[in-house]
């Protein structure tokens, strides 16, 4: 068996898989804040799995974890994850040294990546944009997570589309993360709802001007992203996940038009069918504690 552990701002799932890649077990617990808590979740969830499957750390084929953050999958380093109260931790070495076996350790999206190509069961090049908080991608080619040569592949999300644009959390203007994720649209759409999307697409469906301004450009952004994974990687499938993905087909109808509407005026984008290549993590899929599962043997 295989086990997974997807490590969150508020949640962690952690996963066993069997030998032929399915879900024998998952467990869900609360994420402690801070290095020390932090660690203690993940030996806590290695724990807890070991007691439904009968198996000690040991026993499992490879352990794995997804994590938010800069994260160096060879040394288990992991730096600025925010939203754990973590600046710097050797998460890999700790739990190692905690468990006695070795932990692999990799950034969340790109865990996800890999596990919405096994679960939705795929083949050739993946991205996998992640739609929450931030935005970024993970890609996959031919079933494994492409890194780049600096872990730093996929970070779509700080690409500038727009000079004039908001000033961006990295220092930069009008970058795509801006408009199309969950912080873009909280900073557009103020309201007392704990989901500001939600009051935004409610808002838009009521006739909102302003509402449905701001839905176009989440739209819009989002179709850019895609564009952008298509012409730099030509990934066959581009799979949207992560909190605004729950949107369901409301978002996904908003994004295939906005494709289809720039395929009308370029022969060019046209011949890439890029609403075909788009489609929706399946709800509920926990794909990135099965993807941390993966990771640790890939």
């Amino acid at each position: 068996m295989r086990l997974g552990i997807d490590i969150g701002g508020t949640k962690t799932d952690a996963v066993a898989l069997d030998e032929t890649g399915r879900l024998a077990q998952r467990i869900r617990l609360a994420t402690g804040f801070g290095s020390a808590a932090v660690v203690e979740t993940a030996v806590s969830a290695v724990s807890r799995l070991g007691e439904l499957t009968g198996l000690a750390a040991s026993g499992f084929e490879s352990i794995g974890i997804g994590i938010p953050g800069l994260v160096d999958s060879t040394s288990g380093h992991v730096a600025h994850a925010v939203n754990l109260g973590l600046d710097r931790l050797e998460l890999g070495g700790e739990l190692a040294g905690r468990l006695g076996v070795g932990v692999r350790i990799e950034n969340d999206v790109k865990a996800a990546a890999l596990g919405a190509w096994h679960l939705m069961g795929l083949t050739g090049t993946l991205a996998y944009l992640n739609l929450g908080t931030g935005l970024a991608a993970g890609l996959v080619v031919d079933g494994r997570v492409w890194r780049g040569s600096r872990g730093i592949a996929g970070e779509i999300g700080h690409i500038p589309v727009d000079p004039n644009g908001a000033l961006c959390a990295c220092g930069q203007r009008g970058c795509l993360e801006t408009v199309a994720s969950g912080s873009g649209i909280a900073r557009q759409w103020r309201t007392d709802d704990p989901l500001p999307v939600r009051a935004l697409f409610a808002a838009a469906a009521d006739g909102d001007e302003e509402a449905r301004a701001i839905k176009a450009r989440l739209a819009a952004g989002i179709a850019s992203a895609v564009r952008v994974l298509v012409l730099t990687v030509d990934v066959e499938t581009v799979v949207i996940g992560g909190g605004l993905s729950h949107l369901g087909d409301r978002l996904l109808c908003d994004v295939h038009e906005v494709l289809a509407s720039w395929a009308q005026a370029s022969p060019f984008l046209a011949s890439l069918a890029l609403p075909d290549r788009v489609r929706l993590v399946p709800e509920g899929s926990l794909a990135a504690a099965i993807g941390a599962a993966l990771v640790g043997e890939n």
